[in-house]
């Protein structure tokens, strides 16, 4: 197995590493595996994923806005359809 050193890792960083090897019972090497392991998964997405990049997205907020904006627009007019 080859081995890597690491520096200039920041403090905030490093105290992290070392409060998750303390509370979990793992060696930091682990935690530092872990870590790398999980940041390089594959990030799963959706076939809308590439539409949604493009154009954006709605918080929700701003989805209840919209849907609220639009409620009159969704009334039918009883006269017009007889």
């Amino acid at each position: 197995m080859s081995q890597i050193t690491l520096r200039g890792l920041e403090p905030k960083i490093e105290r992290e590493i070392r409060r998750i090897a303390k509370n979990t019972g793992k060696s930091l090497n682990r935690v530092v595996l872990e870590m790398i392991n999980k940041s390089a998964e594959p990030v799963k997405t959706t076939p809308a994923d590439s539409l949604r990049n493009l154009a954006g997205g709605w918080t929700e907020k701003e989805a209840s806005e919209f849907n609220e904006a639009i409620k009159i627009c969704e009334q039918i007019d009883e006269a017009m359809w007889k």
